[in-house]
Parts: C-alpha cells; sequence; structure tokens
C-alpha cells in the first residue's frame, strides 16, 4: 500500500544545509547519450557448476559496460516503474543512490516513477512503499543514514517470501528493481533476479554494493558505499584516544572496530593513524596464532614500552578478530552447527562440543564463554558485534603481565580502556567520495535497467581517477558466488573479500607498523572537510591501487 511521505524536518543546521546544496561529480556520459556494450559470457570462480544448477536462468551472462555513444539513433528513455530497497546496515552514500536513480530515470523519461519500500525487504513484501518525488528526496541529497526508507535485515528465504515479492512487483507494475546492501543482500537480490524470471515476472533486478565492513569488492567491484567515510570517522577518534594517552600517560586504548568477516576497516584506520599495534584476522589466520599466542604478543609490546616509562599506548583490534583465531574458529564453527540444530543453552551445548572445542571453551573467561551462548544473528551465526574481543584481551594480557611481573620479567603498570567503534560511524555524513559514488552508482543502476538487465551487481569503477573519468556497467552476480554453509545447509552466497595479504597496503603496513611500537607518531585527519579542496576526492588507502608511499 502506498504510504505518506516522511514529514519535513525541523529547521536544520548550517552543516545539514549546505550538504544538501552540494552537486556530485559523476561520468558525464550517463547524463548524455551512451551505448551499452557486452562483454564476454562470464562464469563463477569457485562452484560453477553447483551455481550453475540454482540459477539456471541467468547463469553465464556477459559483463556490461557503458560507453559513449559513437553516433547510433539516439532515442528518448523508456517510461519505468523501479523499486528501491535498503537493506542490511546502513551506509553513508546510501540515499545518494536512490537520488541517483531518480535522477536519470527522470531525465530520460519525466513519467518515469521510483517507488521506496519501506523498512527493507519486509516492506517489498508487505507491499509498503511510498512514491519518491523530487520534494520528498531534497532533504535526504548527501545525507547519512538509511532513514529516507528505512531497513531491516529480513531476507526472501521462502517460496512464500518469493510469491508476497512477485506480487508486490506484478501490482505495481514494476520493470525494475534495485536492492542497496551487503554480500547478503547482493545473494538475496541475485535470488529474486532468478526466481522472478523461473515465474515470467517482468520485473529485473540489480544490486548496489553497500557496506561500510569493507568486504563487498572484489575484480569486479572496487570499493563499496560507505567505507571511505566510516574509516575516517574511526580514524579521527582513535587519533583523538592516542594524543589522550600520550597526554596522560597511563592508560592503553583497547580499540574493537566494525569488521566481522575482515579487516578492512582496521588496516585502513591503522594506515590512517598509526597506533602502537594493530591485528588482522587475515594475518593471525596465516600465522596459526592461538589466543595464547596473541596475548603473549601484546604482553610483548607493552613490556617494551614500559622499558622505557612509556606505560600507556594504542591498539586496534578488527570485531571479527576471534573468528580467526583457529582454535576459537573451530569452536565457533561447532557452535553454529548445534544453533542451527536447536541447542540453546550451555548444558545442552557444552556436552555436544569436540573434545578440543570443549578444552577451548572451558579455558575462556566465563563471561565471553556466556557471551558466544548469545542470540544468534539473522544468519543464524554467532553475534560477533556482542563478542567483547577488546575487553577479553584486556583480561588476557592483564594475567599474562601479572604472571610475568611475578617472575620479574614486567615491572611497569598496566591499566587500560576498552572502547567500541561502530554504530557512530554507519550514518555519518558521506565524505565527498560516497556522495559521488553513491550518486554514479544510482545512475548506473538506472541505465542496467533501461537496457532490461537483471541479475547484476551495479559497478563503477577506475575510482582513483576523477569521478567524470570512471567507468560504468555491470557484472553478473553469479560470478562473485561460492557455496557456502550456513544454518546448517549448503547454498549459493556473494563472496567476501578479506585483506590481501600479498597486496600494497597491507605490505606497507607491514614495514611501517614496526616504526610505531614504541613511538607516538600517531596522525590524525581531524574532522571530515567536506569543502576544502584538498578533500573534494580521495580514495581510502587500503582500496587504492595505487604505488602507496606512507612519509
Amino acid at each position: 500500500m502506498g504510504e505518506k511521505e516522511p514529514d519535513a524536518m525541523m529547521e536544520l543546521g548550517k552543516l545539514h544545509r549546505e550538504r544538501l546544496e552540494y552537486l556530485p561529480r559523476m561520468p558525464p556520459l550517463l547524463r548524455g547519450a551512451f551505448n551499452i556494450r557486452k562483454g564476454d559470457i562470464t562464469s563463477a570462480q569457485q562452484d560453477a557448476q553447483e551455481i550453475r544448477k540454482l540459477f539456471p536462468k541467468l547463469f553465464g551472462q556477459p559483463s556490461i559496460h557503458i560507453v559513449q555513444n559513437r553516433g547510433d539513433p539516439v532515442t528518448v528513455g523508456e517510461e519505468l516503474k523501479v523499486g528501491v530497497v535498503f537493506a542490511g546496515g546502513p551506509a553513508p552514500g546510501g540515499h545518494n543512490v536512490v537520488c541517483g536513480l531518480f535522477d536519470h530515470l527522470k531525465e530520460r523519461n519525466i513519467d518515469s516513477k521510483v517507488f521506496g519500500f519501506l523498512n527493507g525487504t519486509s516492506g517489498l513484501m508487505s507491499g509498503t512503499y511510498i512514491e519518491l518525488s523530487e520534494s520528498s528526496l531534497a532533504r535526504f541529497r548527501n545525507q547519512g543514514g538509511f532513514h529516507m526508507l528505512g531497513s531491516d535485515r529480513t531476507k526472501l528465504e521462502t517460496e512464500a517470501d518469493f510469491e508476497r515479492a512477485r506480487k508486490v512487483a506484478k501490482e505495481l507494475d514494476l520493470d525494475g528493481l534495485v536492492f542497496i546492501g551487503g554480500f547478503d543482500t547482493n545473494t538475496n537480490a541475485m535470488y529474486a533476479a532468478e526466481n522472478f524470471k523461473v515465474h515470467n515476472v517482468k520485473t529485473n533486478v540489480v544490486s548496489v554494493p553497500s557496506t561500510i565492513d569493507g568486504d563487498l569488492r572484489n575484480e569486479q567491484l572496487q570499493t563499496s558505499i560507505g567505507f571511505d567515510t566510516v574509516t575516517k570517522v574511526y580514524a579521527e577518534l582513535i587519533a583523538n584516544l592516542g594524543y589522550d594517552a600520550y597526554s596522560a600517560k597511563k592508560s592503553y586504548h583497547f580499540c574493537r572496530l566494525m569488521g566481522r568477516h575482515a579487516s578492512h576497516v582496521a588496516l585502513e584506520v591503522a594506515l590512517q593513524t598509526r597506533p602502537n599495534m594493530c591485528l588482522l584476522g587475515e594475518e593471525v589466520r596465516r600465522r596459526m596464532l592461538t589466543l595464547a599466542e596473541i596475548t603473549s604478543e601484546i604482553a610483548d609490546l607493552i613490556c617494551e614500552r614500559a622499558a622505557v616509562d612509556k606505560n600507556y599506548g594504542v591498539l586496534v583490534v578488527p570485531e571479527g578478530l576471534i573468528e580467526f583465531i583457529p582454535d576459537v574458529n573451530d569452536l565457533l564453527k561447532e557452535l553454529n552447527e548445534l544453533l542451527a540444530k536447536g541447542h540453546n543453552d550451555r548444558s545442552t551445548i557444552v556436552p555436544e562440543l569436540s573434545e578440543s572445542a570443549r578444552a577451548t571453551f572451558s579455558a575462556l573467561p566465563d563471561s565471553f564463554g556466556t557471551q558466544l551462548l548469545f542470540e544468534r544473528d539473522p544468519h543464524g551465526n554467532v553475534q560477533l558485534s556482542r563478542i567483547e574481543v577488546e575487553r577479553l584481551l584486556m583480561e588476557t594480557v592483564k594475567k599474562e603481565l601479572s604472571e610475568r611481573k611475578a617472575r620479574g620479567a614486567y615491572k611497569g603498570s598496566f591499566s587500560a580502556i576498552p572502547h567500541y567503534f561502530g554504530y557512530e560511524g554507519r550514518c555519518a555524513l558521506p565524505t565527498n567520495f560516497d556522495c559521488n559514488y553513491g550518486y554514479a552508482l544510482g545512475h548506473t543502476a538506472g541505465a542496467l535497467l533501461e537496457s532490461s538487465n537483471s541479475g547484476y551487481a551495479v559497478s563503477v569503477s577506475d575510482l582513483t581517477s576523477a569521478p567524470e573519468k570512471w567507468e560504468c556497467g555491470g557484472y553478473p552476480l553469479t560470478m562473485m558466488m561460492s557455496i557456502e554453509r550456513r544454518k546448517g545447509a549448503s547454498g549459493a552466497v556473494v563472496n567476501r573479500s578479506l585483506v590481501n595479504l600479498d597486496g600494497i597496503a597491507f605490505k606497507v603496513f607491514k614495514e611501517q607498523r614496526v616504526n610505531w611500537r614504541l613511538t607516538e607518531d600517531y596522525r590524525t585527519s581531524g574532522p571530515i572537510q567536506h569543502f576544502d579542496q584538498m578533500y573534494a576526492f580521495c580514495f581510502p588507502f587500503a582500496h587504492s591501487n595505487l604505488n602507496l608511499v606512507l612519509r
């Protein structure tokens, strides 16, 4: 059912008003006459045969590239009806995707319509939407959050779910549907695209990469919306803590950053701020470090600093660190399987664990063991955002230092303060990069739908160039998928991207971090600069392919 547009905001602050006036930069060809060029037929990099069976209608499609018109006849854009859905956690720049989609369709044909489904995928299934207009979009341009429409983590899973979505798509006569979200949302978009094709629903489905974790990137998708903004927000906070530690000279700040399955955020923030230590899950896994070994390495740093009368500093860890620790990760896998089978309390779970997993669980502090048994996330996994790994490390390090002090191997003092930076960044005012990137993705989504493409992830690339030179197109989602086990069953999912330990960003980090251990060479970018020409365009260190040199 159609809903009324949200009420107008109260009086706006000066920066809020200024950001509404910002005009995103983008490739001019998206506003002119362009052609669609198809590339080679594609496949999946992993599990191709299994994925082909799951998506027989759409598997093997070509890549799509938007190129300049070289003299072909120019036609007026088609009148289209397109729906848009936010799904998953908010990411700065998401609103500009919707604005770019709306502007593109309206510029091509003024009679086109865009429907925004309220409160995520559940709004799609219930048919709860608003028809977007210039006035309703005006107060959300270049703004953070997903509150224009709202979001949730509901997924289309059962045949009843898909039937409800098909019913709504038919009732609104949708030509296209755009999902905006992370790897789970993009996975869901692919299933929806195939389901619609199987049932002869004309609605084409595309998805836009949007996640602050930075783990939805690959050879086809250079980065995701929001990563640039949140890493700058967190970098400012981490740098502030560094100078606080340096000023007071009495405490260590243990900082946990969002990033459940990958350490991109932690790596980027470390490159920007130079903490005394930053742990990356991917490196922990490669080195096969146990929790005891990680504790020992942190304690080594603290002892080294204490030896030069520095009982303070900053440590950064990713949210999902424990998932990369081999002995703890084995425990998590067993817990997820047991929880999927209906076990839901300590008395029934612990006896079912393997001997090694039971030993790991028993060795954990009681409070941490309890956190592992908290309510699952919507995907049936241990909810890592509730597991306070920074507090776990504080506790294990404190114990290790006490033992060293008893042996006479440590003479310093240890006081630690825990921090978790996550939700503070998800709805920040987007950087100019995320404003430009989101807007270009929205325009590109409109172009893909106008040319009747379905089952594609929208791609804007060459992002280290000026926005006017960015390249736009789309790649079949099946290219990015593999078979993964969830909730006790196997299915196709869009792959997560981990930190590349052979990449330039990690190599620079590895080379530089030895110099950060005993110094206070903290760096701050300060608050995000929206107007200074120095910051009009930039790209995150960790996602750049440039020959990066830190000075």
